[in-house]
């Protein structure tokens, strides 16, 4: 796999069927090894090691619906009162964050509210922060901790 701008944490690699797994702690299943859910992996770690989110508050692939269509996003954080806080939109390494992957979380926002906006593919890291009221975001250097 890929070497990601993200700190290595332990995980669980097996086969099955020719297919690379590893354990998602959150999920408590095995699940498909592929570059994106390496860079889910990474990142969901990164959120409960370094920034202290505890694992309770954090979903995996929540799925939501946008105009009659099954979506699903790739994290979401929530508050203790079970309001989104962070989502978190992740790409394999290999794809270019571009203004369709903003647009794309822009649209997850607009039903779920959340106060920070991530777009990761791994290696380079958009943190944005929603300003209601002039209905904007604000680019940041990092989200808050926990």
């Amino acid at each position: 796999m890929y070497t990601l701008n993200l700190p290595t944490f332990n995980y669980q690699l097996k086969s099955n069927e020719n297919k690379k797994l590893i354990f998602d702690v959150f999920r408590k299943k095995y699940v498909v090894l592929t570059p994106e859910e390496w860079v889910r992996q990474h990142f969901t770690h990164f959120l409960v090691n370094e920034k202290k989110y505890p694992l309770s508050l954090i979903a995996i692939e929540k799925q939501l619906m946008i105009n009659n269509l099954k979506k699903r996003t790739d994290i979401v954080v929530f508050n203790r009162n079970g309001i989104p806080k962070i989502i978190v939109e992740c790409k394999a390494p290999t794809v270019k964050i571009t203004q369709e992957t903003f647009d794309q979380i822009a649209r997850y926002n607009a039903k779920l509210n959340a106060q920070f906006l991530v777009i990761t593919n791994g290696l380079q890291h958009y943190y944005c922060q929603l300003d209601t009221k002039n209905e904007t975001y604000i680019f940041l250097p990092d989200i808050p901790s926990y």
